[in-house]
């Protein structure tokens, strides 16, 4: 068997929507200004969609915040989603850091603290989802020593442009159903005869590929049962 030994197939953006045109009946050569303009937009616009629908693991990096004495509150990065897992680590300059997980609070919650300015060993965090979004924690860092807040983020995926020969910021495993869901959204526009029966295709192809976008852990539930029993 004579296979290529490769592993380079990454079509630009362009090529993709060449792609997506072509699902909807109109080849290259029919293509004016207007049906890139619109090309661009939708693509943008999806990814945009990809964000709010779940967790897209290659979007998800690790953040180092040095946290300052008697200060709760942090800028978070504009083009963060949402924070997953968060955790302090504490350096004294003499041993090892040491890691510890805290736990997210929400709005509510964090109003119920009657000292909001509390300083101690940091437990929880509030992350606000403003569009300059921050991080509150409690207890406040008492800078006893270097302390720093680590987090996992899931990011915007970058900004998708037809100059250049860009790609889009996506792996391998979700090509097809980038390119099935831009062809949906446009045929809403250009062939909307089309749009309905595209839909289902491109919910088909997004399911198959999310389906992949997880972490392979083992996830355990251990009921308390001693209640159960006297």
């Amino acid at each position: 068997m004579t296979t290529s030994g490769t592993y380079t197939f990454a079509p630009s953006l362009g090529e993709l929507v060449l792609h997506a045109y072509g699902i909807i009946g109109l080849r290259g050569t029919s293509l004016m200004q207007e049906h890139y303009q619109d090309a661009r937009m939708a693509t943008n616009l999806m990814l945009a969609t990809w964000g709010n629908q779940g967790v897209n693991l290659w979007a998800v990096d690790l953040v180092t915040v040095p946290l300052v004495a008697s200060q709760a509150t942090y800028d978070v990065g504009a083009n963060t989603v949402v924070i997953l897992d968060a955790y302090m680590q504490i350096n004294d300059g003499v041993s090892d850091p040491i890691d510890r997980i805290i736990l997210p609070v929400s709005r509510t919650e964090y109003a119920s603290y009657p000292n909001k300015a509390q300083e101690g060993f940091t437990t929880t965090f509030w992350f606000d989802r403003l569009i300059a979004p921050t991080v509150t924690l409690w207890p406040v860092p008492d800078g006893t020593s270097a302390q720093y807040l680590k987090y996992y983020r899931v990011r915007r995926i970058q900004d998708s442009n037809l100059a250049n020969g860009e790609n889009v910021e996506i792996p391998y495993l979700w090509l097809e159903a980038f390119a099935d869901g831009l062809a949906y959204r446009l045929a809403k526009i250009w062939k909307p005869e089309m749009a309905a029966a595209l839909k289902l295709v491109a919910k088909e192809t997004y399911d198959i590929a999310a389906t992949q976008n997880t972490e392979t852990s083992n996830f355990y539930v251990i009921p308390m049962l001693s209640g159960y029993y006297r």
